[in-house]
């Protein structure tokens, strides 16, 4: 009889180019030693551009994606070979969708799907199954639990989460859990906040983390270039940054800001961009695979994301990582990282505020960058190492089945 349980990992939509985080962490498991099998209810219609995100998709089993036949043949299965089950799971199941305030066809889905998750799971000789975001793939882990599958964990981030959170009855995710991981302890908090003080008990304190060994660190160039990295989307704030540009671009003529990435504020910014005759400052680049964005961060005296809603984002992780002053806000989990002491930090929304941190880093001395991002590399290394902090979270795996072993 082994010491280390098999582990699934269960995500919603798997690969993205938002989850190369979870990536680096099952990954660091499997550096340690443990199996881990990937799920994810359905596949990305977009556009993978990382080689190492993409060989994800073969080694990841669809729930939902072309599967219809397979959930309702597991949902008979289940209601002929284990009633009491599928009867036990009804009372949360309709919590729910209580909570959720409609959805039946949704929610009688996530029923079939969790059938076929236990099953296989079954079949895969799963032991504990731990999830990302208390959304519905954490709602088809805890249907599974309940049926009588394996345990689960879930990894809880912000904002969307945090925001929906009446309508996705977090007290039963929860309460049903091996454990909850909290992200920050703002994020603890308001885990607390939507369930109850009794859950403070189960929820942990563990990192998003960084495969340092891909992240160098070097001397922020003197240049007038700062980059931006993330979704185009309103929660990022990037629509702001035209205005930003236009009201210093006399002061600093050469200034470039680069925008990575691509969304639905897309169009938003580029109007902004036109509006404001500032196209020759800001480029728009699209996604880029994962050692592009590094080099384009590289090049940038330092790191901008003026965002109005967040968890905390893995982005600035990676600029600071890289050496990089950063420039943000006071949003969520990211003034438990980044203040005066590695970069800039301002109210979210406040325009004058961001021209004014723009300014300073712009004229900031070599001197100041190199030790402003010094000290963001060595909280990275503090706080953000992928192998330690997976290695924190696998401990709780393996002490969830020493205990539901005995």
């Amino acid at each position: 009889m082994t010491d280390k349980p098999n582990i699934a990992y269960l995500m919603n939509t798997y690969p993205l180019t938002s989850t190369t985080f979870i990536r680096r962490e099952i990954e660091a498991h499997e550096r340690r030693g443990m199996n881990v099998t990937r799920y994810a209810l359905r596949q990305w219609d977009g556009k993978l551009v990382d080689p190492l995100d993409i060989a994800e998709i073969d080694r990841t089993h669809y729930i939902l994606s072309g599967n219809a036949g397979g959930l309702l043949k597991a949902f008979f299965r289940e209601l002929t070979t284990n009633t009491g089950g599928l009867v036990k799971a009804l009372g949360p199941w309709w919590s729910l969708l209580k909570h959720a305030r409609g959805g039946v066809i949704r929610h009688a889905a996530y029923l079939m799907e969790a059938c076929y998750f236990r099953q296989r799971c079954e079949a895969d000789y799963i032991d504990h199954v731990h999830v990302h975001f208390l959304t519905n793939s954490t709602a088809v882990a805890m249907l599974a639990r309940i049926m009588g599958g394996p345990t689960y964990s879930a990894t809880v981030h912000g904002p969307d989460e945090l925001t929906d959170a009446p309508l996705l009855d977090f007290p039963a995710k929860i309460e049903h859990a091996a454990f909850i991981a909290a992200i920050t302890n703002f994020c603890k908090s308001q885990l607390i906040r939507f369930s109850s003080i009794k859950a403070a008990e189960k929820i942990k304190i563990i990192h998003c983390g960084l495969d340092l060994s891909g992240f160098e660190a070097t001397p922020p160039p003197d240049n007038q270039t700062l980059v931006c990295v993330g979704r185009l989307c309103p929660q990022k704030g990037q629509a702001q940054l035209p205005a930003a540009v236009a009201a210093l671009r006399d002061e600093f003529p050469h200034m470039q800001v680069t925008l990575i990435g691509d969304g639905e504020s897309r169009a938003e910014i580029e109007a902004e961009i036109a509006r404001l005759g500032v196209g020759d400052q800001i480029e728009i680049t699209g996604w880029m695979e994962n050692l592009k964005v590094r080099d384009a961060v590289k090049n940038a005296r330092a790191f901008l994301l003026p965002s109005y809603a967040e968890g905390l984002p893995v982005v600035i992780m990676e600029a600071l990582a890289l050496g990089r002053p950063v420039i943000s806000t006071y949003i969520a989990g990211i003034p438990e990282l980044v203040d005066e002491g590695c970069g800039w930090i301002i109210p979210a929304g406040d325009g004058d505020a961001l021209v004014h941190v723009m300014r300073e880093a712009l004229t900031a001395s070599p001197e100041k960058l190199r030790d402003l991002g010094a000290e963001g590399r060595r909280r990275i290394e503090e706080r953000h190492d992928v192998d330690k902090e997976a290695a924190t979270l696998g401990e709780w795996f393996v002490d969830v089945f020493k205990h539901h072993r005995l």
